[in-house]
C-alpha cells in the first residue's frame, strides 16, 4: 500500500471548487460524464462511468471532502482527503490519498494529475 500527497492550484474560489467536486451536475460539466454524488455522509458515489467508485465519509462545506475509494477486496480502506485553501490565484487544493494498492499506484497518481485535476483546472481556465 502506498500514499500520495500533492497540491494543485485552481483559478476559482474555494466555494466554486467545492461545488465542482460535490454537485453531480457541475461534476458532469467538467468530466463530460454523468456522476452520482451527494453531500450525505455514508452515501455512495460514482464518477467517470464507474471508473471511480466509493463512499462519502465527511464534508466540511467549502473546505474539506473525505471519501473512501473502492479497490476490490482491500483490507484497509483507501481514503481520499481533499482540502481547499484560499490562494492568491484562487484555490490551493491539498490532496491526500492513502492505502493505494501497489499495483494501482501509477495508474491512480497519473489519473489524479492527467484526468481528475487536469480536467478541473482546464474547466476554470476556459471560463
Amino acid at each position: 500500500m502506498k500514499d500520495y500527497k500533492k497540491y494543485y492550484i485552481i483559478s476559482a474560489e474555494p466555494e466554486e471548487v467545492y461545488v465542482a467536486l460535490t454537485n453531480p451536475n457541475t461534476i458532469q460539466l467538467w468530466t463530460g460524464e454523468p456522476a452520482e454524488m451527494s453531500e450525505e455522509p455514508g452515501s455512495d458515489f460514482s464518477l467517470w462511468e464507474g471508473s471511480i467508485e466509493g463512499k462519502n465519509l465527511e464534508f466540511e462545506p467549502n473546505k474539506k471532502i473525505v471519501q473512501q475509494w473502492y479497490f476490490g477486496e482491500q483490507q484497509e480502506p483507501s481514503i481520499v482527503t481533499i482540502k481547499l485553501h484560499p490562494h492568491k490565484n484562487g484555490t490551493s487544493v491539498e490532496l491526500r490519498h492513502t492505502n493505494i494498492p501497489d499495483e494501482d499506484y501509477e495508474e491512480i497518481t497519473e489519473g489524479w494529475d492527467e484526468a481528475y485535476f487536469a480536467s478541473l483546472i482546464d474547466f476554470y481556465e476556459e471560463e
